[in-house]
């Protein structure tokens, strides 16, 4: 059977206004709307129970109590079943667990492996010097690329002169400009990359902070960096998921929003207000 969300994905083009507001409060208030009326509804949106009831038409049901029916019955099967739905073309059997639940399980695993090992201490010394640091200069090679990039993006959310290292071109041309008030935040995920750990060495030898997120304190860039976090030391799976990584550089950030919320709050403002101006999002 397909499922209340896929169905509102195919219809929402056809829908007006209205009857999106309500589609994307369902979605977003999925067990909570299997047991309002159509008038609570609506009120919560702001618009009438009748767009509410109308909006079950357009998704072809028969009125407001049939796509309430159906919500309430994916709500029940996902909990007996969370992989289940949208399943129908998927042969499992039953004397083996779902790939997607032994993933999840894995990663669940990992996270509290990540949470257990975490070196608050050490946390906060990292937040501290990218605070005080002039210049971050962001680096991860290969795997490690995918999490570099968010954690910068991120990071310039909140401060000037953040670099992303490039993975080609001119790294060491850039790396020249760092000094002792600079800072090297370098991600290093197995496998380990050789120019990742060039780069670190160099940095350490003109006297460049280096902090490393990496899966093992013993981790090659791990060894020789000034801070290390790390997400994986000692854990029972051998999975390296990205999910750990991006949760650390989120404690990281946390703690940078937190120790300097009034600086960051107005330079968000100040992109907020371009971002309205040129329309970068959708609204």
């Amino acid at each position: 059977m397909q499922s209340f969300e896929r169905l509102i994905k195919e219809k929402y083009d056809t829908l007006s206004p209205g009857q999106k507001k309500v589609a994307e409060y369902l979605i977003q208030k999925l067990d909570e709307s299997a047991f309002n009326t159509a008038a609570m509804i609506g009120r919560k949106v702001d618009v009438s129970e009748t767009t509410v009831i109308r909006l079950s038409y357009a998704l072809g049901f028969n009125g407001f109590s049939e796509m309430q029916h159906v919500i309430q019955q994916q709500i029940l099967t996902n909990s007996l079943h969370p992989f289940g739905a949208d399943s129908e073309n998927v042969h499992q059997d039953e004397e083996h667990s779902s790939p997607f639940s032994e993933i999840l399980e894995k990663e669940i695993l990992s996270q509290r492996q990540a949470f257990r090992q975490l070196n608050e201490k050490e946390l906060w010394k990292v937040v501290e010097v990218l605070m005080k640091a002039e210049q971050i200069f962001i680096l991860g090679m290969g795997a490690s690329y995918a999490p570099a990039y968010w954690f910068s993006f991120q990071l310039h959310t909140l401060r000037e002169r953040v670099t992303l290292c490039p993975t080609t071109g001119d790294i060491y041309e850039r790396l020249v400009d760092l000094n002792e008030n600079s800072v090297l935040f370098v991600i290093s995920f197995p496998r380990y990359s050789k120019d990742a750990l060039h780069i670190a060495e160099s940095a350490k030898k003109q006297g460049v902070p280096l902090i490393c997120v990496t899966d093992r304190l013993l981790s090659p860039v791990g060894r020789i960096a000034d801070y290390t976090l790390t997400t994986e030391e000692n854990s029972e799976s051998m999975a390296h998921s990205i999910t750990p990584a991006i949760s650390l550089l989120d404690y990281i950030i946390a703690g940078i929003t937190v120790k300097d919320r009034e600086r960051i709050q107005a330079r968000q403002q100040k992109l907020e207000a371009l971002y309205t101006n040129y329309g970068v999002y959708v609204e």
